[in-house]
C-alpha cells in the first residue's frame, strides 16, 4: 500500500515512524512547511510534497491526516471524494463532521478517526479488570491528566502552533481524547459538570485548566482534572469500588488492591518504543497499534473500533462541558 501523510509536524513524523516500523508500505508526504518537508525528507528517507494537489496524483491508497484538529475534516473530505482510507488525528472541531459522515456514509472507503488511548496496554488492562468485576461495581473514578505546553514541543515555541490558539488549545483538545476511553470503560455519560478556565502566567489565550464531574448512566460518579500547567506530566487515576482499587500511574503500570488478598497485584505491560524529545513517560506501542487496526481494516481483516459519529459523539460531551462552565450549571447528557 502506499500512504500519503498529511501534515509533517509532530503527529505526522510519528505516523510516518508507526508506518515504517510496521513495514506497511511506501510512505509519502504532504506539508506547505517547506523546511518540515526537508526534516521527514532527510530523517525518514521519503518523498514530500509541498501541493496536496501534486501529492494526491501519485495516487496514494490511504491517507493518514496529522494536521492541526481545525484542518481535519478538510482533508478527510478531500480523501473521501477520492475514494481514498483515511485516518485522522484526535478532533477538537466539529465543523464539517455531519457533511463528512454523511458523504462516507455507504461508500467503500474506511473513515478512522482517532482513539489512539483504547490502544494503551494501561487502559486496555483496565478495562479487562472492570469488565472483570475486579473491585465490583465501579462506584466512582478520579482522574488528572496534566502536562506543562511549553514541554510538548520542547523543540519549537509553544506560543507558534495550534495548541496555542483558543479553538484548538490544548486542554480543550485533552478533554475528548481522554473521554474516549474512560466511556469506552465505564459507558456513556448522563450528565456532565465543568469549571474551566486560563489560571496559569502562560502567554497564550486558551483556558489552561478543566474541572469536570461527571455522572454515567450506570451511576458511577467520576472526576477529570486535565491541565497543561503541570510541571511534572501526570495520568493518575484510581477506580473505586466496594471489592477495592484499580489505579494507574504513567509509566509504572495498573495496580489491583483486592479486600479478598488485603494487598496490591501489579501489571507491568510493555507499551513500546519512546522517541528522543519527548517525555520518557511517552512510548509509541498504542500510536503503532492504532495504525496497525487501521491497515486491518483497510485489508478487511478487523473492523476499526471508532467511527465518525462515535468522534461527533465525544465532542459533544466537551461542548456540554464548555456551555456547563459557561452557564454555571451541570448540563444532561441525551
Amino acid at each position: 500500500m502506499k500512504f500519503l501523510i498529511v501534515g509533517l509536524g509532530s503527529m505526522g513524523k510519528r505516523r510516518v515512524r508507526n508506518l515504517q516500523y510496521l513495514k506497511a508500505g511506501r510512505i509519502i508526504g504532504f506539508d506547505p512547511n517547506e523546511d518540515r518537508r526537508r526534516q521527514a525528507a532527510q530523517t525518514y528517507g521519503m518523498r514530500t510534497f509541498g501541493d496536496i494537489d501534486t501529492a494526491m496524483r501519485e495516487n496514494p491508497d490511504a491517507l493518514v491526516i496529522s494536521t492541526p484538529p481545525d484542518l481535519h475534516v478538510k482533508y478527510a473530505l478531500l480523501a473521501a471524494r477520492n475514494n481514498k482510507h483515511f485516518f485522522m488525528e484526535a478532533s477538537v472541531v466539529d465543523e464539517g463532521m455531519d457533511e463528512l459522515i454523511s458523504f462516507c456514509r455507504g461508500k467503500d472507503v474506511v473513515a478512522a478517526p482517532s482513539c489512539t488511548s483504547r490502544f494503551h496496554p494501561s487502559i486496555m488492562k483496565i478495562k479487562e479488570l472492570v469488565e472483570a468485576d475486579a473491585v465490583g461495581e465501579v462506584l466512582a473514578f478520579t482522574y488528572h491528566c496534566g502536562q506543562y505546553l511549553p514541554d510538548w514541543h520542547p523543540w519549537e515555541d509553544y506560543r507558534q502552533f495550534y495548541a496555542a490558539r483558543r479553538e484548538t488549545g490544548a486542554a480543550r483538545e485533552i478533554v475528548p481524547f481522554e473521554l474516549v476511553w474512560l466511556t469506552w470503560v465505564l459507558g456513556r455519560l448522563d450528565s456532565i459538570s465543568c469549571f474551566k478556565g486560563k489560571l496559569s502566567k502562560l502567554n497564550i489565550d486558551i483556558d489552561d485548566i478543566y474541572q469536570l464531574i461527571m455522572k454515567f448512566k450506570t451511576g458511577t460518579l467520576g472526576h477529570m482534572l486535565v491541565d497543561v500547567v503541570a510541571r511534572v506530566p501526570y495520568r493518575t487515576c484510581r477506580f473505586l469500588g466496594e471489592e477495592g482499587v484499580i489505579q494507574w500511574e504513567w509509566g509504572e503500570g495498573v495496580k489491583l488492591y483486592t479486600a479478598k488478598e488485603r494487598k496490591w497485584r501489579e501489571y507491568r505491560v510493555e507499551e513500546g518504543p519512546t522517541v528522543e524529545g519527548y517525555s520518557d513517560k511517552i512510548k509509541e506501542g498504542h500510536y503503532i497499534e492504532e495504525m496497525n487496526r487501521f491497515i486491518k481494516a483497510i485489508k478487511g481483516e478487523k473492523k476499526y473500533p471508532y467511527t465518525l459519529e462515535d468522534d461527533r459523539e465525544m465532542l459533544g460531551l466537551l461542548y456540554a462541558a464548555e456551555r456547563s462552565s459557561d452557564l454555571g450549571k451541570h448540563v444532561m447528557i441525551t
